[in-house]
């Protein structure tokens, strides 16, 4: 007999379990060799290996139909359960532009034409360039597409990486150990990924490192295969330091690099090497750059107007 945790990924556990736990008490009915503890969004089972599997596809079943149908009946359960073969092949066609379900059933979409274009990319290459403002949903297009990945176990592994450069504070100033000191520089990926995985699991996860954030300087030495890797921020990077990076590329990899030329926080600017990489590279294939702009801004309307004045600014200082 073993144990495992099993995780309601995408749906709010309500909507599984029913009113007073009717649809649970159902599921329940069709597994009798099972031990079955349900807390939140987990489950708890204990059984044999064979049975704990047929119970865990079981459970990705309901929680498909619950997207695709927005319902679910004791006679549902029923008709996936007595007949799972069918189920499958009904449940095959999902929304193209849906790119992962997230916690309590969010639904993570390509909502733009360059995040449209970007998880059509993907498909066909595997080395991303994804460049544009702040706002255009980058990077948490990036994660969704790695945390679709891992769940379709296309990668064994998530690996998530930002250059450690102060915007307009100092490392040394902060309080706490190396870690604590980085996670501030980190925390728009931890954010990403807590919309995307339950808490337990995704600290089960980076706990095993299955799921690692670091620093780039962390990556030097290593050779990521059968991977979803991203670099955020690489505006901050340097030439040799994106150099370093995209050289980690291992077997079954597959690398999106994120960044906003217009946000550069090194020293002098011209030390970035993101625009100098993308013109060296773009030719090759198996290598796309998507060009974010203004209309992919999702965020308040007033960012796209921020970010059009700081522009019509900026082309002023070069053409004065």
């Amino acid at each position: 007999m073993i144990e495992k945790i099993v995780y309601l990924e995408g749906i709010d556990p309500l909507d599984l379990f029913g009113i007073n736990n009717l649809l649970y008490e159902k599921i329940k009915s069709f597994f009798p060799k099972l031990k079955l503890v349900a807390r939140g969004d987990e489950i708890k089972v204990m059984g044999e290996s064979s049975e704990i599997q047929r119970f865990e596809t079981t459970v990705n079943l309901l929680i498909c139909y619950h997207h695709k149908y927005q319902r679910l009946t004791e006679a549902d359960i029923t008709g996936i359960i007595t007949d799972t073969a069918s189920a499958q092949i009904t449940l095959a066609e999902t929304e193209d532009d849906v790119i992962v379900y997230g916690n309590n059933g969010k639904s993570i979409r390509a909502r733009t034409v360059n995040q449209h274009r970007m998880t059509e990319d993907f498909k066909t290459n595997d080395l991303l360039f994804a460049i544009g403002p702040a706002g255009t949903g980058k990077t948490y297009t990036a994660i969704a597409l790695a945390v679709a990945a891992f769940k379709s176990k296309a990668v064994r592994r998530i690996i998530l990486t930002r250059p450690a450069v102060e915007a307009g504070e100092k490392l040394g100033f902060l309080p706490g150990d190396m870690k604590e000191k980085l996670d501030p520089y980190l925390q728009p990926l931890y954010d990403a990924l807590h919309d995307m995985i339950p808490p337990k699991k995704l600290a089960d996860l980076m706990e095993a490192g299955t799921v690692q954030i670091a620093p780039l300087a962390y990556m030097r030495g290593r050779t990521l295969d059968n991977a979803f890797v991203i670099l955020d921020e690489a505006q901050n990077a340097t030439i040799s330091q994106l150099k370093m990076f995209l050289t980690r590329m291992g077997r079954s990899a597959k690398f999106i690099v994120t960044g906003d030329l217009t946000q550069i926080d090194l020293p002098q600017k011209n030390q970035s090497g993101l625009n100098t990489t993308i013109n060296i590279l773009k030719q090759i294939e198996g290598i796309s750059v998507i060009r974010f702009d203004q209309r992919d801004i999702i965020r308040h309307p007033l960012v796209k107007d921020i970010v059009a004045a700081y522009e019509k600014q900026e082309e002023g200082f070069q053409n004065s």
